[in-house]
C-alpha cells in the first residue's frame, strides 16, 4: 500500500509535493483523476482527497471572474439610465422553478454596495422572490436589524409570512430579527389597537429609520394566478393596477392606487420607501416588466436585481412607454 493511501487522519497529512503534483496535473494539464492515480500509484479516492486538501491549504486557488456584461456592462447601465435607477445588478437567465439560487448572488452584490453597519435597519417584503433569496444567504451583517416591511397574511405559504423571511435572513446573515406581530390587513378596531401596541409600534417606527429594504415587485394583481386575499378582486380601482411593492399597488405611471381596506394596511407606505436610501427590488420575468417600469417611475426602489432577458424587456418597454 502506498503511504498516500493511508487515511489522512492516520498519517497526519499528505506530503506537500504529492498534493502539488496532483493539483498541477489536474488543474494545469487537464489530466483526469484516473490518470493521476496511475501516475502517482494511489487510488482515485486518494487523488480526490489530495485535490481537496490542496485547496484547503491554499496550494490551489480558484477564481471565478464574473463577465462584465452581467454587471457593469452596457445593458445594466442602459437599464439603470432608462429607469432612473442608481444601479442594476444582472444575473444570467433564470431557469427552473427556484428563483433564489439565481437571484441571490445579485442581491448579495447589491447589499455589498450599501455599506451596512451594526445598528442599521434592513426591511424585507413578503413574496416568493425575497423569501427564496433569503434562504440562500445574502452575506454576513452582524448587528444589523432585519425587520418586516409588511404584516402577515392569511395564505399558508411561508413566503406570505414576512416574519419567516425575517427570521431566515437574520439567521443566515448574523443579523438581529425584529418581528411584526400583526396581520397585513386588520379590521378597523384591531388596526386602531395595533397603533398603540408597543411591540408593533416598535417595528413600525423602524420603517422610518431603515437604511435599506429588499422588496419584491408584484405583477398586476388581477392578472396573477393567486391574488392575496386582502385585495378584493371586484374593486374597480384594481383594474388600473399594474403592480405592487409591499402590498401597496400602483398604476402604469407609478401613482398609488387605493382599494377598500387599503387605508388599514400594516405595511410600509410608498412615500416611506422613497425615503429609504437603498431600496433593492428583486424581480424577474416578462410578466413583471410593466410592474418594474412603473415602480421605478414611482421611485419606490433605486436598485434592481434581475436577469438579462428581463433587462432587455425593460429597456424595450422603457423606450416605448
Amino acid at each position: 500500500m502506498n503511504a498516500a493511501d493511508v487515511a489522512p487522519e492516520a498519517q497526519g497529512r499528505f506530503p506537500h509535493e504529492l498534493m502539488y503534483a496532483a493539483a498541477q496535473q489536474y488543474y494545469m494539464e487537464d489530466a483526469t483523476q484516473g490518470d493521476i492515480a496511475k501516475r502517482l500509484g494511489v487510488s482515485r479516492a486518494t487523488v480526490s482527497r489530495l485535490l481537496t486538501e490542496a485547496r484547503r491549504q491554499g496550494i490551489v486557488e480558484i477564481k471565478v471572474h464574473r463577465p462584465a456584461s452581467l454587471e457593469d456592462g452596457p445593458l445594466a447601465a442602459e437599464v439603470a439610465q432608462a429607469l432612473n435607477l442608481a444601479r442594476v445588478h444582472l444575473v444570467p437567465k433564470v431557469s427552473g422553478p427556484a428563483l433564489g439560487p439565481w437571484l441571490a448572488p445579485g442581491v448579495t452584490r447589491a447589499l455589498a454596495t450599501v455599506g451596512l453597519e451594526s445598528g442599521d435597519v434592513v426591511l424585507v417584503s413578503s413574496g416568493t422572490t425575497v423569501y427564496e433569496c433569503a434562504r440562500e444567504g445574502l452575506g454576513q451583517y452582524p448587528g444589523v436589524t432585519i425587520a418586516p416591511a409588511v404584516g402577515g397574511q392569511e395564505e399558508p405559504q411561508p413566503w406570505f409570512q414576512t416574519n419567516e423571511t425575517t427570521r431566515i435572513l437574520a439567521e443566515r446573515s448574523g443579523g438581529v430579527p425584529a418581528y411584526l406581530y400583526a396581520p397585513a390587513l386588520p379590521g378597523p378596531e384591531l388596526f386602531y389597537s395595533l397603533q398603540h401596541e408597543p411591540s408593533v409600534r416598535r417595528v413600525m417606527d423602524l420603517w422610518a429609520h431603515a437604511k435599506c429594504a429588499i422588496v419584491g415587485v408584484g405583477s398586476a394583481p388581477l392578472m396573477r394566478q393567486m391574488v392575496p386575499s386582502l385585495m378584493p378582486r371586484d374593486a374597480d380601482s384594481l383594474r388600473q393596477a399594474v403592480g405592487d411593492v409591499c402590498m401597496r399597488v400602483y398604476d402604469r405611471d407609478g401613482r398609488p392606487i387605493t382599494y377598500p381596506g387599503s387605508e388599514r394596511l400594516v405595511a410600509t407606505e410608498l412615500e416611506e420607501l422613497r425615503r429609504i436610501p437603498h431600496t433593492i427590488a428583486v424581480a424577474v420575468g416578462a410578466e413583471k416588466v410593466l410592474s418594474i417600469v412603473a415602480g421605478a417611475r414611482g421611485g419606490y426602489f433605486n436598485h434592481l436585481v434581475t436577469d438579462t432577458p428581463t433587462a432587455e424587456g425593460l429597456l424595450a418597454a422603457a423606450h416605448q412607454l
